[in-house]
Order: C-alpha cells, then sequence, then structure tokens
C-alpha cells in the first residue's frame, strides 16, 4: 500500500460554516490521516491516505461541503509523508496575511428548533441556542481568523458540558464558535417603558403581554434591534407610524410560518422557498384580493404587495412559541398561528439601525413600551435583507443581513494587477465595497447620508472592514457628485492615505456593477433609470444608453428632458412634475384647476415662464412621478420612489382582471432619444388612473424595447444590461426582458446585489479596475479611439482628480 501527502488550501467562505468539523468527520470516514486548521487565506488541510482515496477525499469537500460554506477554490500541492500521523486532528488556527471570506449571519436551523422546543434538551426555550449550521456570524465578528476570542462571545467562558460539545468531533457543536446554554452563555432581559430593568422570570411573556395590550417594543435580534407591534391592530400600527415618523411607508410583517401568511399573501413555491432561504430576508409578495380584515389595512398603504418575513433568530421564535402556549416539539411550526408582528427596524426616522443597549434604552424612549434586550454585543449592524418576489424571477432590494459582505468573484485578470480598491458608494442605499485581487467584498447597506450617523456608519463601517479583511486600498472611488459625503469622504480619505482618486460616473458605475457580477468581458450597452445622477457637464441624469466597455463609457442616447419646476422640491411632489408636462404639450391653463389644493399651483405657470429654478433632467424616476401626478395617484412622495410604487402597484391590480392595453405606440425616438411626449399626452387625458397605469407599463416596455434593439442593430453590440432602481418595477423588468430576449439579445441584470444605488461601490471598484488593467497592459488607445470613432461620439473614463470638476453651488440650486 503506497501512501501519499497533498496539502490542501481552501478558499471561499469556510470559516465559521462547520467546515472543520465536517473535514474532520469527512477525513474519519474515508480513514485519512493528517489535520485541518484554520488560516489567514481560509483553511489548510494536510491528508495522507491512498492517492484514490485523496482523490475521493477532494471532491467529497466540493460535493458535501456545509450548507453554509461557499468554496472558491481548493489548491492541493504535493507534501512529504508524516510517519507520526496516525489520526486526523484539528490543530490551532495560523495567523498572517488575510485572504478570507467572511461568513454572514444565518437563521436558526431545524435541529436547533427541534431543541429549543423540546422540555427534556437543556437548552429547551434558551433563546441564544446556534450551532455550526446557523447562527449569528458576521454581526459579531471582531477578527479573524473566525475564532471565538476574536468575537463578541469571548467573555462568555464555556461551561462543561458547552466545553464538550465543542470538542467532540461528533456533535454539531463541533468548534461551534458561539455555542452556549444557560449555564455559560448570554441571557435575555425585559425593560419597561422607562428604560428600568425587571426582576423578570420570563421576558417573552413580557414582551408579549405588551404587544397584545397594543404596545411597542424594541426587540435586540442578531443584527440590530426591531421595534415590533401587532401588525393586527391598526391602532398599534398608526401609534408606531407617527412615533417613528414613518408617513405612508410600508412595514414588513413577521409570521411564524408560511401557512400563518397563507390568508393574506399569495405565496408561490418560489416565494415560500425564497423566505425559508439561510439569510431570512424579506420578501415583497402580493397581497391577496379579498384577503380577510384580520391583517391591519394600514401596513402598507396603496400598494398591491407587502414585506413578510419568518423568525430568524431564537428570540423571535419564542415569540410565537409564547403566543402558540408553548407546545412541545415542531408539528405546530407547520400550522398556521395567529400572531402576526410587524417588525421594523429600530431607530429614528434616518438615523442607523440601533444596535447597543444603552442607546435604544436612551433613543427609543417615548416610542418604545418596552424593551427585550439581552448581553450579547452586536459588533456590525446589519439591517433585515430585502428581496421583492413579486415579478418573475427574484430582485434584490437591500442587501444586508444574511447576504453581506459575502465576496463576489471578480475576473481573474484583475488578479494581475496586484491593486485592492475601496469604492465608497452614492448617497442613497450607500454600501461600499473592497477588492483585493479576483475578490469584491460589498458591505451591508448602511442608509442615504443625509444625517450625521449614517455618515458616521461609513466611517467605522471602513475601518471595520479594512482591518477584518486585511486590506489596505491602493486606490479610492467615489461618484462624480462633489456634494455627497461619500465623494468629501473619498477625497479625504485620498489625502490622508495618499493614494489616487478616481472620481466615476454614477450611471456608468450601475452598468458596470452588473458587468463585474457576471464577468462580461466584452462590449455591452448598458440601460440605466433611476432617479438621479451626475452628467459629465452638471446635468441631471436617469434615463441613459450607455455604451461600455474596459473602464469607459459612451452616451449613445437617453430619455427626453423632463422640467423640475421648483428643482428639488419637484422631486418630491409629483404634482409639479405633472404641471410642467401639461405646460410642455401647451396646456398650462389647466395647471391651476387640476391641482387647485396646492400650494402655489396658480404661480408655477409663471415660474415655468420665465423658467426660474427650472433645470432639466432625463430621469426616468421623474418620468414615473410625472404619470403618477397626471393620473392624481398622488401629489407628493412622503418616501423615496412612493409614486413610482404606487403607479406600479395600480397597473399590477388593473392587470390582474384585464388584458394588457392595446395601442399604437406614442413614445417615439427623435435623433436616437426616447420622446415621451405622446404618451404624456395621452396619460393626461385617462379617466380610469388603472388603465393609464397599465398603458403607460405597456408603451415604456414596448418604447425601450424598440429603443435598445435599434441600438443593438445599430452598435452591432447583442449583450445589454439593464440597472437603476426603477428596473426594481417587475412589470417593467419582466416586460423589457420578454421583448429583447425574443429579439436574441443576451440580457444581463443585477442577482447578488441590487440594481438600485445599493450596487453602486461594486461598479466604481470595477471600473477602477479596469483602468489599472489596462495601464499594466499598455492598453493601445489609438485603437480605442479608431473603435469609437464609428460611434460618432466621445469617450469617457473615470477621472483620477484631486479636486472637483463641477460647480458644487450650482449644483446646489438645481438638485
Amino acid at each position: 500500500m503506497s501512501i501519499s501527502a497533498y496539502n490542501l488550501r481552501v478558499k471561499g467562505q469556510v470559516q465559521g460554516v462547520g467546515f472543520r468539523p465536517f473535514v474532520y468527520n469527512l477525513a474519519a470516514r474515508l480513514g485519512v490521516c493528517g489535520f485541518v486548521k484554520n488560516g489567514p487565506q481560509g483553511v489548510v488541510i494536510h491528508a495522507q491516505a491512498e492517492m484514490a482515496v485523496l482523490t475521493q477525499f477532494k471532491q467529497r469537500l466540493l460535493d458535501e461541503q456545509p450548507s453554509m460554506s461557499l468554496i472558491e477554490t481548493i489548491d492541493m500541492t504535493p507534501a512529504q509523508v508524516v510517519p507520526t500521523l496516525t489520526d486526523f486532528s484539528i490543530k490551532t488556527s495560523e495567523t498572517g496575511a488575510l485572504d478570507l471570506g467572511v461568513t454572514p449571519d444565518a437563521a436558526v436551523c431545524r435541529e436547533c428548533l427541534a431543541e429549543l422546543y423540546d422540555p427534556h434538551n437543556r437548552r429547551y426555550r434558551y433563546p441564544f441556542i446556534n450551532c455550526t449550521h446557523c447562527g449569528p456570524r458576521y454581526s459579531l465578528i471582531k477578527a479573524l481568523p473566525y475564532d471565538r476570542k476574536h468575537t463578541t462571545m469571548a467573555d462568555f467562558a464555556f461551561c462543561q458540558p458547552c466545553l464538550d460539545e465543542y470538542k467532540a468531533a461528533d456533535n454539531r457543536r463541533f468548534h461551534a464558535q458561539p455555542n452556549a446554554c444557560a449555564t455559560c452563555g448570554p441571557t435575555l432581559f425585559f425593560h419597561n417603558a422607562k428604560g428600568e430593568k425587571q426582576a423578570s422570570i420570563d421576558p417573552i411573556a413580557e414582551t408579549l403581554e405588551v404587544i397584545n395590550r397594543g404596545g411597542i417594543v424594541a426587540i435586540k435580534g442578531i443584527g440590530g434591534f426591531h421595534l415590533a407591534c401587532d401588525g393586527r391592530n391598526d391602532e398599534a400600527v398608526k401609534r408606531l407610524r407617527v412615533l417613528k415618523q414613518r408617513g405612508q411607508k410600508p412595514f414588513a410583517i413577521m409570521a411564524a410560518n408560511p401557512a400563518s401568511l397563507a390568508p393574506y399573501i399569495d405565496l408561490t413555491v418560489e416565494r415560500t422557498q425564497r423566505l425559508q432561504a439561510m439569510d431570512a430576508p424579506i420578501v415583497l409578495c402580493p397581497i391577496k384580493e379579498n384577503q380577510s380584515s384580520t391583517l391591519s389595512k394600514v401596513l402598507a398603504p396603496q400598494l398591491a404587495w407587502m414585506g413578510v418575513m419568518l423568525p430568524h433568530s431564537p428570540v423571535h421564535h419564542l415569540l410565537f412559541h409564547k403566543a402558540a402556549g408553548e407546545p412541545t416539539g415542531l408539528k405546530w411550526l407547520d400550522q398556521p398561528q395567529a400572531l402576526l408582528l410587524v417588525m421594523t427596524s429600530a431607530n429614528r426616522c434616518g438615523n442607523p439601525l440601533l444596535i447597543d443597549n444603552q442607546k435604544a434604552l436612551t433613543e427609543l424612549t417615548g416610542i418604545a413600551d418596552g424593551f427585550l434586550l439581552h448581553n450579547r454585543d452586536i459588533y456590525v449592524r446589519c439591517d433585515d435583507s430585502v428581496v421583492s418576489a413579486v415579478g418573475e424571477k427574484p430582485r434584490l432590494i437591500r442587501r444586508g443581513r444574511g447576504l453581506s459582505p459575502q465576496f463576489i468573484p471578480l475576473s481573474c485578470g484583475f488578479s494581475v494587477v496586484d491593486k485592492s480598491v475601496l469604492a465608497v458608494g452614492s448617497f442613497f442605499k450607500n454600501t461600499l465595497c473592497l477588492t483585493k485581487g479576483d475578490r469584491a467584498y460589498v458591505s451591508q447597506y448602511m442608509g442615504d447620508l443625509d444625517n450625521p450617523e449614517c455618515c458616521r456608519a461609513l466611517h467605522t463601517t471602513v475601518e471595520h472592514l479594512t482591518s477584518l479583511l486585511g486590506i489596505k486600498p491602493d486606490l479610492v472611488v467615489s461618484d462624480l457628485h462633489p456634494d455627497f459625503y461619500s465623494t468629501q469622504f473619498a477625497e479625504h480619505y485620498s489625502q490622508e492615505h495618499s493614494i489616487p482618486l478616481i472620481k466615476v460616473q454614477h450611471h456608468h458605475a450601475h452598468i458596470a456593477s452588473v458587468v463585474a457580477e457576471h464577468q462580461i468581458k466584452t462590449p455591452v450597452l448598458g440601460v440605466a433609470l433611476d432617479g438621479f445622477g451626475l452628467g459629465l457637464e452638471g446635468e441631471l441624469w436617469g434615463g441613459e444608453l450607455l455604451y461600455v466597455h474596459q473602464g469607459e463609457f459612451t452616451r449613445l442616447a437617453h430619455l427626453s428632458p423632463l422640467t423640475l419646476p421648483g428643482g428639488e422640491r419637484a422631486a418630491k411632489e409629483p404634482w409639479r412634475m405633472a404641471a410642467a408636462a401639461l405646460y410642455d404639450l401647451g396646456r398650462g391653463e389647466e395647471i391651476s384647476q387640476r391641482f387647485a389644493d396646492q400650494p402655489g399651483a396658480d404661480l408655477i405657470g409663471q415660474l415655468l415662464d420665465k423658467q426660474l429654478n427650472c433645470p432639466t433632467t432625463t430621469s426616468a424616476g421623474r418620468l414615473f412621478d410625472t404619470v403618477a401626478g397626471l393620473l392624481g395617484i398622488t401629489t407628493t412622495n412622503q418616501y423615496e420612489a412612493q409614486a413610482a410604487m404606487m403607479l406600479e402597484s395600480l397597473a399590477y391590480t388593473y392587470l390582474q382582471n384585464h388584458p394588457w392595453p392595446e395601442a399604437s405606440p406614442l413614445i417615439e425616438s427623435v435623433d436616437g432619444n426616447l420622446n415621451c411626449a405622446p404618451l404624456l399626452a395621452a396619460i393626461s387625458d385617462c379617466e380610469d388612473a388603472g388603465y393609464g397605469a397599465a398603458l403607460f407599463h405597456q408603451q415604456l416596455i414596448d418604447g425601450l424595447a424598440r429603443w435598445i434593439s435599434e441600438q443593438s442593430q445599430r452598435t452591432a453590440v447583442t449583450k445589454v444590461v439593464l440597472a437603476g432602481g426603477c428596473f426594481l418595477n417587475a412589470l417593467l423588468t419582466d416586460g423589457v426582458t420578454r421583448q429583447l430576449q425574443a429579439n436574441n439579445i443576451d440580457l444581463y441584470c443585477a442577482e447578488k446585489l441590487p440594481c438600485n444605488d445599493g450596487g453602486i461601490a461594486l461598479g466604481q471598484a470595477h471600473i477602477a479596475l479596469e483602468m489599472e488593467v489596462k495601464k499594466s497592459a499598455s492598453f493601445d488607445q489609438n485603437s480605442l479611439n479608431k473603435n469609437n470613432t464609428q460611434l460618432q461620439t466621445c469617450n469617457h473614463v473615470g477621472q483620477v482628480v484631486s479636486d472637483s470638476a463641477v460647480n458644487s453651488a450650482e449644483i446646489k440650486r438645481c438638485v
């Protein structure tokens, strides 16, 4: 018998997922001798056995890996046989330069739930039960490699039974770093509305008592606090709206299981599977028509869908368990349960999610009637991830708990550049991106950078991720807009660290994000539809068709401009957009009649006559606002994209009972640009708002598909990318997708990241890396210029800058 020895280095998401115990047990079953340990670049294995066994060992590492792991590569190199190795063991972690995937938090697994509801189990009703297959990860990691001493569990010493589990190779908690029990682990406690700790023997019961009487409770979860109330109680939901200053923005609800949601929500197999996935996101699902009146009618005003979620932490599960009468076993988890909880981020309007006990007690005073707290610190805040399952394919809206900061593989060509990039994203839905070699790490959602706390969150996240991943950026990338806090942060970071700053056009970054995700190496046509992005000369873009390749772009065409009477105010008041459309159609005399109840309606005409504070924009987001205003759906946006969402909802509802409207094309191409004026004229005369909403979607889908197909034929580019927040509209995206695919166009959309500004940072980083690749390869610029001359326009690349190239004061006036 000939024994061979090999060293295997496994890279990817392989720490904190039970990978070493898995390797240990696989080796034991196959009779492999050696050891496994965590290293700074993943997991290191030394394996000794017959060659045929080692080949099988490697293959089964890939085929049978734990559900939470994500193997990127396994490098296998010959090693010296060590005769003294007669068994397999887990060794102490290595230290060194880091190159790791970081594991996100995962919802509690079925095995742990079985123990949680078993009165004979020592973890019966223990709120922090977890194992190698589930539980907190990223939210409690301070440093890598992933060991208990590097987490917020470091202060909790194992009791002997937990330590025995941790050391037992055949135990599900073998090397589970957050492992604990009621004897040695974190504890749950309840504070009243005044913030006073209660001498409670059952904090779960006290929490449920407050909720049942119509109160609001702040509940500390995995990645932060939620504010919870009874989703069946209109008055409780209304009160929460007022106290959070939430206006009409929709709430999400949490139910014990899919069966509890079935009377209210249209759940398909695919939607149910997405709800039950390990990341346990909020999933937007259609509301059933004529559903029972149990559910509050003020959860998602004037929308055809609602955000729903299932419990992801033991604390949440125990609330539903208590409400169900504390049944034993798991059978009850598959049966409908009455309790429905509103679960919304615990913060004051616009501020980041709260993660600290004392801050929660202070900042939520006057909102919460009780506090369900625990003493396991949250090190990294992670809002709930949000997925739309309204359309034919799920679309990610927000990437947070359960998904961040999973790495996104990049083109292998970037690893030769040996440059790491920090991209700081946009103003809205801010995220950042760090790259190292051929990996991109995109942070969790941090919010809009319009208040000091969210800006501080950008600073702390940069510090934490660069330290955690051992990345020292060589370049920093930002948006072009000089007044975005992210841009100003990048300028300061560039100076402080003496590294180049690259500024990238907003819509170019949108397209590049999808290009990066799908590792596209050939030219694409990119259609970017959103609310706003700064153009190269300070214009307000938002409906763009770009030619994109190798870090450069050409603006081929755009939507016809719309007027913004009052500048930024028009983006918040769709009636103003509608008034400007009427004016441009020669029907300005109708403004004061249609919008008589709006302050200043009689003066809008004069403003437009004199073109006072009336910048123009090609924004698709403002086009949706215009149509919503013309149809009388809403006059103001109380939250971002409210008018657009209500417009889509109205069309969606109409189409449940009617076919798509049939009408001749009302959108035309003029000098290559998409002119929507004829459509707006038709919409302005619609008496049936539902029909008008459906007509708008049908015409926009047809118009975009024709426009893109024409440009594809003209440029001979058959790969098309759809990006920007407007493509979260399921009717629009599904419709355009069907038509373009019928024309044999290869279509690409965001899948691992949101198509909105939450994906911008990846695109910024990708453009910077493409520029570096061209530098290192001495790119043939003459050839590029010759190629792009055929497009009869000019090319634009990211700019390496030290000062802004646009007038900040002018932008402030217009935006």
